[in-house]
């Protein structure tokens, strides 16, 4: 039974549009979580999509239904257009520049940004979070950090960048690093900025793109900000329960290698980093407390749970297809989006309410069914 002084770490790293299934677990757990009590969580590490869920619910750690409420509604009435001009003069733009690019880019000596353009994220972020406020949360003793990891282009280090108490250290590992920095809505675009999708984001000296591109251990962050115990909600199956290999009635189009690769980002990643970590508890747990400090072994146990989809995000998005604005469809399916194909690129992209609410929706139904081990996890009863 964990202690009521253990440090919890919740660790969300939706990419895109996945992550509002994040926020129907959230949903769930405002339900086991006493009425306007305190966050059950004292570390937030967002990534990708999940920064935005990070954020929201470190900013209002001392009302964790709240925090949720307003998570819920953001989702809930998200568009396209909230977070990347899908209009049709935005769209031709976007997509001359990538034809521009492949017929004559050897003139003008530079190539497109991305496909899309995010310009609209940044005030729709800074209207919904309000970092003016963290200071005060960390004074109050109601959350120890937010850590928000980006990717940098130049120096190929992902970075979490982190806010919260003083007493945290900063931290450098190979390819990967902890900076303790004043953390703004310019953290959470550059977090988001999937590769090819949308642009980099300049933070102090380099541009960054989205964390998990680099991110081989998602898990970590929490790790060095201190947690005990760390629940993920996680945004793709751990594993296909279909026994037999998917037979292919022809080569892979655009959409579905970019869809391929961005799995291989967002969700392998996570997936590999909680084995690693409960083959490391496993470890950890044969060796006496006493053995790893004289030895100056650096594992520690750490109580870990996974929330995960029970189906497939990308064929859900893959039947609202038409739920887009006609010119992002167009645009996809020159790319090869089909709703029988690119349902995982397509997954990324559909910040639209039609699907956002049904991520909600099975994030909260799946949440709900463990509700149970939930509640021993993170020892809501005490709460």
């Amino acid at each position: 039974m964990p202690h009521s002084d253990t440090s919890t770490a919740l660790v969300v790293s939706g990419g895109g549009a996945r992550a509002a299934y994040e926020v129907g677990v959230l949903k769930a757990l405002r339900e086991l979580v006493p009425r306007h009590g305190r966050s059950p969580f004292s570390i937030y590490c967002g990534i990708s999509g999940g920064s935005i869920n990070a954020a929201g619910l470190a900013l209002a750690a001392d009302d964790f239904g709240a925090g949720v409420d307003r998570l819920v509604a953001f989702w809930s009435g998200l568009h396209a257009g909230d977070v990347y001009r899908a209009d049709p003069l935005g769209v031709a733009v976007s997509g001359g520049r990538w034809l521009a690019a492949l017929t004559a880019g050897w003139l003008f000596g530079r190539g497109p940004r991305a496909l899309f353009d995010n310009a609209p994220l940044q005030p729709l972020l800074a209207k919904h979070l309000e970092f003016p406020k963290f200071d005060q949360a960390v004074a109050r003793h109601s959350l120890r950090a937010l850590s928000i990891t980006c990717s940098g282009y130049a120096s190929g280090q992902c970075v979490s960048f982190f806010q919260g108490r003083a007493d945290l250290e900063p931290w450098h590992r190979p390819q990967r690093a902890g900076a303790h920095v004043a953390l703004g809505v310019d953290h959470v675009v550059a977090s988001m900025a999937a590769p090819f999708l949308f642009p980099a984001k300049k933070l102090h000296r380099e541009y960054f793109g989205d964390g998990a591109m680099r991110e081989l251990a998602p898990l970590s962050p929490a790790v060095h900000l201190g947690a005990d115990r760390i629940l993920v909600i996680g945004t793709g199956r751990m594993a296909d329960e279909d026994s037999e290999r998917w037979r292919s009635h022809g080569r892979p189009t655009l959409a579905e290698t970019a869809g391929h690769v961005l799995a291989g980002i967002y969700v392998d990643r996570v997936t590999s980093d909680i084995e690693r970590m409960s083959q490391v508890n496993r470890l950890a747990a044969r060796i006496p407390a006493d053995v790893r400090e004289r030895e100056g072994l650096p594992w520690r146990p750490i109580d870990l749970m996974v929330v995960q989809p029970t189906e497939r995000l990308d064929t859900l998005a893959a039947t609202l297809l038409d739920e887009l604005p006609w010119a992002v469809r167009m645009l996809l399916r020159g790319m090869g989006v089909r709703k029988d194909s690119g349902g995982a690129l397509l997954s990324y992209l559909m910040f639209e309410a039609a699907y956002t609410r049904k991520l909600i929706d099975l994030g909260y139904r799946d949440a709900m069914a463990q509700r149970g081990e939930l509640s021993v996890f993170l020892d809501l009863d005490r709460a």
